[in-house]
This record gives C-alpha cells, structure tokens and sequence, in this order.
C-alpha cells in the first residue's frame, strides 16, 4: 500500500488527492493520511489549514489508519523517534526532491511526503477528475452572476497573488517572479490569439490589481471571502482561458477549466529555488505556455 500525506492549502491538497487517484488507476492501493492538520492526541487543528477536500461534494477517498501510517514511519512518540534515529532502514518513507519523479509509481509499501504540482503525475486523468471534483452551490448569487458573465464572452481569469507571498522569508523564495512583466506579456499573448478577452483579475489584494489594470476590457472579481475563497476557484475554472501566478490555486483553476480550446499561461518557475529547463518543462506540463519574470513568452 501506498499512503500520501494530504497537508498545505487547497492546490496542494488537490494535487495530492490527484496523485493518489492516479495510483488508483493502475490498480494499486493507496490512500491519504490527513493526520498533518490535527493534534493525534488533542484532535484539534495545529495548522490553520483545513482539509478543503471535504468541500467538494462527495469527493471519494479513503483514509489510512493511524496504525497504517506507523507500520511505515512510526508513531510521533519516543518509541518512534528512537526507531527511526536508531533503524532508519525500517522507514518507508518518500520524500519529494525534484520537479519530477520519474519511478514514483514503482513505489510499494511506502509513505509519500510533498506537494506533487507537476502536471505530468496525473495528465491523463484530469478528464475523469475534471467530473468528480464537484464544488458545492455557492449561496452567494454574485457568484452566479459572474460565472454567467464568465461564460458569455471570451473570458480570461487573472491571479494576481501578494499577500503572504510579500513576507521577507516567502518573498526569497517566491518573490519576483509574476512580476508586472509577466502580466503584461501574458495579457498581450491572450490579446493577441485572441479576439477581444475580458480579464478577470482574481486577487488577495483586490485594490491593488484594480489599481495595476484599468480600463472596460478589466473586472476585478472581489466577492468571496474567508472560506468562500474556494469559490475564486471555481470561478476561474468558468473562465475560457486562465492566466496563472506561481500558486498551486490558480493552477487547478486552470486544471478544472473544461474548454477544450482553453489557452493556460503559468510562471516559467514556480519557486527561485527551480531552473527553468524549456524542453524539460514542456514535456511535463503539456499543453501549458510559459512566461518568465522578464515577459518572454515559452508557447506551446
């Protein structure tokens, strides 16, 4: 059996839950530990985060046991620090190191740790999770109105995200990259395959990008709140076509966008920390254009 840790925010989680699907496929067992968001011995949440998985309507997955994750990592008390100080060769645990792994699916009895973001892990099901990643009606009827806007002309969604990514320890390792040069290169590649988009900027800053992009072919979409972020999601994924930040949020709003003819812009990096390898990089997020920090343009 493989278990996956389900941990991060609602891109991550996805990701996660897309890579145990894609183990499902090949008849292999799998499930999803979710102990990372609660304390095993208060139950309470220690991370701020919430499982998000479970606001999708009937979302199928199965859990591993607490009993599961310790045959494979040991339990968090003294008996299993002292067993993997002392036997580390009887932990089967995995832990994400690159973009891509190539062998990830011979893994056998093993506990995978890491995010997962590359498009290729999972591709080929997209279709199949496209279907069953329901998001539940939203009350809010603005929600509607703008899907229905959405819909109605050749849409393009924007996230711009600032927020925790201005910090001084995340700004090291995500800063600078979806820079203004990258939405203005991305924005005038959209304009010109396309004929006459409406940009729907999605933001934590919403004043901020009302402020950046002015004009009537730009609306600043500032409707949901708190919880009701997962929303922006499924909005984006009402968009025609979806222009990315560095942020594994607006990748599955592209992800779940089922426009056949949808045009995907990302960050040519994801981090600081990652090369940007053009050959590598277009065999692994097929289908996807590139944009870099200085606005040159990597199309498909």
């Amino acid at each position: 059996m493989v278990i996956i840790q389900v941990a991060g925010g609602l891109g991550n989680q996805l990701q996660q839950y897309a890579l145990y699907r894609k183990f499902l496929s090949l008849s292999k067992e799998a499930k999803l530990d979710l102990s990372w968001f609660m304390d095993e011995h208060t139950g309470e949440n220690i991370t701020g985060r919430k499982l998000e998985l479970d606001y999708f309507e009937g979302l199928p997955y199965v859990a591993c046991t607490p009993q599961e994750k310790a045959e494979m990592v040991g339990n968090s008390g003294l008996t299993g620090k002292l067993r993997r100080k002392l036997l580390p060769g009887t932990v089967r645990r995995f832990e994400e190191s690159a973009i891509y792994h190539e062998d990830i699916f011979e893994k056998e009895d093993c506990y995978l740790s890491g995010y997962f973001a590359c498009e290729k892990y999972y591709g080929d099901i997209l279709p199949a999770l496209r279907r069953e990643i329901r998001f539940p009606v939203s009350k809010n009827p603005a929600n509607h109105e703008m899907a229905g806007r959405m819909e109605n002309c050749e849409s393009v969604s924007v996230h711009i995200r600032r927020g925790d990514y201005l910090n001084a320890q995340n700004a090291a390792m995500f800063g600078g990259i979806c820079t203004r040069d990258y939405y203005d290169s991305a924005i005038a590649f959209m304009k010109k395959k396309l004929e006459n988009p409406h940009f729907f900027l999605f933001s934590d800053d919403p004043v901020y990008a009302g402020s950046q992009y002015q004009g009537p072919e730009y609306t600043v979409v500032d409707i949901n709140r708190g919880a009701d972020s997962f929303y922006d999601m499924w909005l984006m994924s009402r968009c025609c076509h979806n222009i990315c930040a560095n942020s594994t949020f607006s990748f599955w709003g592209a992800r779940l966008n089922e426009n056949a003819d949808k045009i995907m812009i990302r960050p040519t990096k994801h981090k600081n920390s990652q090369p940007f390898l053009w050959e590598e990089m277009k065999q692994l997020w097929d289908g996807w254009n590139f944009v870099s920090p200085e606005g040159t343009v990597y199309e498909k």
